[in-house]
């Protein structure tokens, strides 16, 4: 079963973001999630099994230019994530479906996403997904 997650499942969307989110606490993550879904432009969901919370995707509306797109709004995959014993089910697919339908209900005509360069896993899930590679960048910061 998938729903869309709402105020009330910020704690369990924190609690498996902070699985692929690693550098964020759950509070962290719970006050930032609360924040987003107060602006209205983004949506959450949860997989469940069994009752049990195994995965969720974040998407969001993007008004700015994203890579590749040539409309506005462009629905965007903020993250996506399955507990390792429940992959290769379909389950994230599932829940990337219900991203592209919430998505072109909010009038998006292109859905886009990114990954990390060296994520492997992230760029054979987006190519199965039928995502094609817009452009390859490796951003620089120094201090002045």
């Amino acid at each position: 079963m998938i729903k869309k997650a709402g105020n009330n499942d910020l704690e369990t969307l924190a609690k498996l973001a902070s699985e692929m989110w690693h550098n964020h606490s759950i509070n962290e993550l719970i006050n930032e999630f609360s924040e987003i879904m107060i602006n209205g432009k983004s949506q959450f969901f949860l997989k469940y099994e069994n009752e049990f919370p195994i995965g969720f995707a974040q998407c969001q509306l993007r008004y700015d230019y994203v890579e590749g797109t040539s409309t506005s709004p462009v629905g965007y995959l903020e993250g996506i994530f399955v507990k390792e014993s429940y992959r290769s089910k379909g389950y994230a697919k599932e829940l990337l479906t219900e991203c592209e339908v919430w998505a072109k209900g909010n009038g998006c005509q292109e859905f886009a996403s990114d990954c990390e360069i060296d994520n492997i896993n992230s760029l054979h899930f987006h190519k199965a997904m039928n995502f094609t590679e817009a452009n390859r960048i490796i951003c620089f910061t120094k201090l002045l």
